[in-house]
């Protein structure tokens, strides 16, 4: 393995966070309501578990996930529900002020960790991609290597969106429409979760 293989994997992995998703969605309602603490812990989780998933790749999840179906299904579909339950909740509460208590850095980055935990595709994702990428026979350093270099990826993403959105302007975008907003990632996260619950 050399830094190409390394360039490789990173620029896939940019395009694969660039695109929507639950993840995405999450960091940017976090950050922009919540400030850029509450963003950057969340994205903190969310990278955390992505790296995991990675490394699980790594060690052979995938496989386990297609001798046992039904192990990746109960994954699944617990997943799904939880971004139902996500969806739910924030359009039960999108009439309600944004609010510090609950919404601590700490439980910030451990809903980050369970939106990323609710999509067990990811280590097939990412088993096809390692595959596609990297050379075979790789050593533990390999890819002990890989796991954090992912980590550190999706942080360096996250933390620069956490930023961004976290401006005054864009929080007090937000606090003005912040009813019509939280429902539409309401929608987009229900909606989300349906696909997971009911995909292939």
């Amino acid at each position: 393995m050399d830094w190409t293989h390394i360039l490789a994997f990173n620029l896939t992995l940019l395009a694969a966070m660039a695109s929507p998703g639950p993840a995405l969605l999450f960091l940017v309602r976090q950050a922009i309501a919540g400030g850029f603490r509450r963003g950057f812990a969340t994205g903190a989780g969310l990278g955390l578990v992505a790296a995991g998933w990675t490394g699980a790749a790594l060690l052979g999840l995938d496989i386990v996930f297609r001798l046992f179906p039904a192990a990746f299904v109960v994954m699944k579909v617990a997943g799904a529900l939880y971004l139902i339950r996500i969806a739910w909740m924030m359009w039960r509460d999108a009439r309600q002020p944004v609010g510090a208590g609950r919404d601590s850095s700490r439980t910030a980055f451990r809903d980050g960790m369970l939106v990323n935990l609710s999509n067990p595709k990811s280590v097939l994702f990412a088993a096809s991609v390692l595959v596609v990428i990297f050379p075979a026979g790789l050593s533990l350093a390999d890819k002990s290597l890989i796991v954090f270099n992912h980590f550190l990826v999706e942080v360096a993403v996250y933390c620069g969106f956490a930023a961004l959105l976290a401006a005054p302007a864009a929080r007090a975008g937000y606090l003005r429409a912040k009813v019509g907003l939280d429902r539409v990632a309401a929608l987009v996260l229900g909606a989300l979760g349906l696909r997971l619950l009911w995909g292939r």
